[in-house]
């Protein structure tokens, strides 16, 4: 008898049947009145129902993960799942993402709206310009691009602008390796002055950034006046107000600011908004949508991009100290196939049963449960079910995760939805009522930016040290004389490794971190120190995932997942 094919993500997803977005809105409590529809589907929520009372007293619980494999450990699949099993087990909960770039999409990983039967739908708008936010941030960037080369070209209302000086990039929400360098404004007089640019993906866009920490439309206004462009030919400091540019930009982000409704493959609610990625960027969705769904529901289920190393240092020492939020539970999701790799599988290797790789690997997820405990935080270890997992690997797993007083859950969202979810969120539910989590940040903002780098590095990564490049440390001179030092750090690092050596799997030691720049970031609020050889606009691989693509004469879109 022949094997029956488990379907593909898009597969299930078209043949779910949704109910209207009003019905999902009635289910927390919306009057729906005050949506903004966007089809039966899809529609924006009002910043009117946030409900400052409500945050503290509901309760947030971040997903994140071990350091992954290239095609992910399951994270949102894992936030989608236990939102369907905290409903199944009588909890009210609501599942808060991060929206997907086009960049992964086309290219490594394909489509980022969960997987199998826990899945956030209509998967296809989600995965494709969705409601236009990442469109409008798009924009909103490049009209500060426009208006600065615009200035640079005035004879009447210059501001002097020394083009040598700009650090504000062009973005594009694709990933284009050709555009990461270019040189803008020949062809004669009438086209520019000529000079050096580039372009980042949007989700490493600073635009985005402000977005996902702006607490209200005011803030946001204030935020995108505060980015820094360059300096004047007298060294004067520059910044996107001086050109009168936050009010235009704001316009543009009018909608976007807005959070996006959509349901689960169970009915349940899901908030969508903002899309930052974890290794160049901060790796958590909108304040404002975080706080929405507390104020909407008892449980809110979030994620943090990449390992917790990258997306929960960041959600936990910027995103939760800047808007005052604290989470009650930590799920750290990791896969038998991610501890295979980091016990010394080959890629051709992970679904082949090796309890010693894994025991040799579960040195990376020690070290993840080490480093969330020092927030404060005793994590859940959801187990991301795969078939290839074998009985003595789990209870490997399990035995040494409980020598550490954590409970490791085996998590079967992906096959079951919610009913393969319920273990999970009872430890969660067990988790938060327990009391015993008590979130404090990793370091205070008031160090300085080189004692906030080495608290990080020494105690998140394991490294013995920090060493900085020549322009790193003239960088940071220029970031002290800007009056940035007591920001936040926000590190662009690899989520490979805990190291910034890609190749440095497992749990590395002896190792020193090196910082080649730095990265202003004066509106959104946070220092980017680059780390290694990150880039912020990625390329797309040999076999893009755009080649598996295809669409049929009716508009139905397979090989998206």
């Amino acid at each position: 008898m022949a094997e029956t094919k488990f379907p593909s993500d898009i597969e299930i997803a078209q043949g779910n049947e949704m109910i209207h977005i009003n019905t999902v809105a009635e289910k927390l409590g919306i009057n729906t009145e005050e949506l903004e529809l966007y089809g039966k589907y899809k529609a924006k929520l009002p910043l009117s129902l946030i409900d400052k009372k409500k945050i503290d007293q509901n309760n947030l619980v971040l997903v994140t993960a071990l350091t992954p494999t290239p095609a992910g450990e399951g994270k949102t699949t894992t936030s989608i799942g236990l939102t369907e099993g905290l409903n199944k087990i009588g909890k009210q909960a609501t599942v808060v993402l991060r929206e997907p770039s086009l960049g992964p999409v086309f290219g490594i990983k394909g489509g980022a709206a969960g997987g199998g039967y826990a899945q956030v739908v209509p998967m296809e708008d989600i995965n494709l310009h969705f409601t236009g936010d990442f469109s409008a941030v798009e924009k909103a960037n490049n009209l500060l691009s426009a208006l600065i080369d615009n200035n640079i070209q005035s004879k009447s209302r210059s501001l002097d602008i020394d083009p040598r000086t700009i650090v504000w990039k062009r973005v594009m929400d694709m990933n284009d390796r050709s555009l990461r360098h270019i040189t803008i404004g020949l062809g004669g007089t009438a086209n520019g002055i000529p000079r050096e640019d580039g372009f980042n993906i949007t989700p490493a866009s600073e635009v985005m950034a402000i977005l996902c920490m702006a607490e209200d439309f005011e803030d946001l206004k204030k935020k995108l006046g505060n980015i820094f462009i360059g300096y004047t030919f007298d060294k004067k400091p520059v910044y996107a107000r001086d050109l009168k540019a936050e009010n235009a930009m704001a316009i543009l982000l009018k909608d976007a600011i807005k959070p996006n409704l959509v349901q689960t493959l169970e009915e349940n609610p899901a908030i969508i908004h903002g899309g930052p990625f974890a290794n160049i960027a901060q790796g958590t969705n909108t304040i404002i949508a975080t706080k929405m769904g507390l104020s909407l529901s008892n449980y809110v289920v979030t994620e943090a991009g990449f390992g917790a190393d990258l997306g929960a240092e960041k959600f936990l020492d910027i995103k939760c100290v800047s808007a005052g939020l604290k989470p009650k539970a930590l799920v750290l999701v990791a896969t038998i196939r991610a501890l295979r790799h980091h016990g010394g599988a080959q890629k051709e290797e992970y679904n082949t049963p090796s309890v010693d790789r894994v025991e040799k690997g579960f040195a990376n997820l020690q070290k993840h449960i080490e480093n969330c405990k020092k927030f404060g935080l005793n994590p859940v270890v959801a187990i991301n079910g795969f078939p290839s997992d074998t009985e003595e690997e789990v209870k490997l797993i399990q035995d040494k995760c409980a020598k550490m007083g954590v409970q490791a859950i085996v998590a079967q969202g992906f096959a079951r939805g919610g009913n393969g979810m319920t273990d999970l969120a009872e430890a969660v539910v067990k988790e938060v009522e327990s009391g015993r989590n008590n979130f404090h940040p990793l370091y205070n903002w008031n160090l300085t930016i080189k004692e906030k780098i080495e608290r990080i590095a020494k105690e998140i990564y394991g490294a013995d040290g920090v060493e900085y490049s020549k322009m790193a440390n003239s960088d940071l001179k220029k970031l002290e004389e800007l009056g940035l030092q007591n920001l936040p750090v926000c590190m662009a690092k690899t989520q490979k490794s805990f190291s910034d050596n890609e190749s440095l799997i497992g749990r590395p030691t002896g190792f020193t971190v090196n910082v080649r720049e730095f990265e202003v970031a004066a509106g959104a609020g946070f220092v980017i120190p680059i780390l290694g050889n990150m880039m912020r606009m990625p390329g797309l691989p040999a076999t893009p995932a755009s080649e598996g693509m295809t669409i049929d004469n009716n508009g139905k879109i397979s090989g998206l997942s």
